[in-house]
């Protein structure tokens, strides 16, 4: 696509990574056949085609509206165009620079930035968000329907291993899931443990920055992105007395985020080499303990006593299948263990979660978790299992049927 850069953006970084982006893609429409909202809403704008015209517009000059603002507030950052794409098209970063610079044009509502800042600064702080989330449980009963799906009654996490290994892996000291379900970091650690690996928790890590640069606070992810990668780096020099051989993600959304540490820090002299040295050590959970813990059956280490359900339904995030990857390596995995994983159609698309979406854009997201709970339902799976706490109690929200992470799962199962 032919772009002309406007000259208050020629050489910069964003201008010189737009004008790429917008360069490689031939405007086939391909997307559009996998953008949920532009199956939702049937508008050209409101769909990946439509929205890199917007964004195309915006960087060669053309004034921003609120109406391009919406269009773009409206996407999911979901990445299944990603995924379409015959040319390589990389939508996500060019969305991200998209809603930067049309944030500096277009001023928002007062409300709307109100609830934005609240979500920035609220969700992204362990000492805010658990307080919050334990005094909204004290009284989840007297709340409205709205607010309390967005407080989930809390899973106990039972016993964190206390046995030291050899083989140690680093886990993301998070912001949102140590509060909403403390049961997936202790399944994950047992489940590490007992095939003879330890799971450190760097206490100065935190939030992997997702929650904010996708709110537009590019500052403060990159503050996020650098105090992980200080928090690790110890743990990740060869010459450390027991060095740990990765970092493990069991929130699909933040590996996605940590693997691109790199991209985000490439012009940073002081991190761009570290970033680089930690996104070749970030494993999410998915593509790392499948492998292991096969490996670990094989040599008796461990082994499956019973399997809770008989019957599941696997929901791939798109943070996972379409930000990393990484697809049927669950459900392969469960299949080695006897479980049944059922078929589900329009696997590749949205549960509406996405983050804060379902927040900020509730009507549309209801829609997309509707269809997506009558399709996962469709075999009358046992159990639902995903990969991203954000997607687990969205979901949870629309059904009676269990939604569990994976991880949860295969603790229950090897415990016995």
């Amino acid at each position: 696509m032919e772009t002309h850069l406007a000259d208050w953006l020629r050489n910069t970084p964003d201008g010189l990574e737009a004008e790429a982006i917008l360069r490689s893609c031939v405007h086939c429409g391909f997307c559009t056949a996998t953008c949920p909202t532009y199956q939702l809403l049937g508008d050209e704008l409101d769909g990946p085609r439509g929205r890199i015209y917007l964004i195309k517009q915006v960087v060669e000059g053309q004034a921003p509206t609120a109406a391009t603002l919406g269009h773009l507030d409206r996407c999911l950052t979901c990445r299944n165009c990603e995924s379409t794409c015959p040319s390589g098209v990389r939508y996500g970063h060019l969305v991200d620079i998209g809603r930067k610079l049309v944030e500096r044009s277009v001023r928002r509502p007062l409300r709307d930035r109100l609830m934005r800042a609240a979500l920035r600064e609220g969700t992204t702080r362990r000492w805010l968000f658990g307080p919050a989330m334990q005094a909204g449980r004290m009284v989840r009963p007297l709340l409205p329907r709205a607010l309390r799906d967005k407080v989930p009654e809390r899973r106990d996490p039972g016993q964190w291993p206390a046995r030291t290994h050899a083989r140690r892996v680093l886990l993301l000291n998070g912001c949102v899931q140590p509060a909403m379900m403390p049961s997936i970091d202790a399944a994950t650690a047992r489940v590490l443990d007992a095939i003879g690996v330890q799971a450190i928790v760097e206490a100065r890590s935190g939030c992997c920055g997702a929650i904010r640069h996708h709110l537009n606070d590019h500052d403060g992810a990159l503050a996020d992105a650098r105090r992980n990668i200080d928090a690790w780096w110890s743990h990740l020099q060869p010459e450390a007395a027991q060095p740990a051989e990765a970092i493990l993600i069991n929130a699909s959304g933040c590996g996605a985020m940590v693997k691109d540490y790199a991209h985000l820090l490439r012009d940073d002299p002081v991190y761009a080499a570290r970033a680089q040295r930690v996104v070749e050590c970030t494993c999410d959970l998915a593509e790392w303990l499948p492998r292991a813990f096969s490996a670990a059956l094989e040599a008796g280490t461990v082994r499956v006593r019973r399997v809770p359900a008989d019957t599941v339904a696997f929901h791939p995030p798109c943070t996972l299948q379409h930000g990393q990857q990484i697809r049927g390596e669950v459900e392969a995995f469960l299949s080695t263990l006897g479980v049944k994983v059922t078929p589900v159609a329009e696997s590749h698309l949205c549960c509406g979660s996405a983050g804060t979406y379902s927040v900020l854009q509730p009507a549309l997201s209801l829609q997309l978790r509707d269809r997506k709970l009558m399709h996962l339902q469709a075999g009358k799976p046992k159990a639902l299992l995903s990969a991203n706490i954000g997607c687990i109690s969205h979901l949870q929200t629309g059904t009676e049927t269990p939604v569990r992470h994976w991880i949860e799962w295969l603790d229950e199962a090897i415990a016995g």
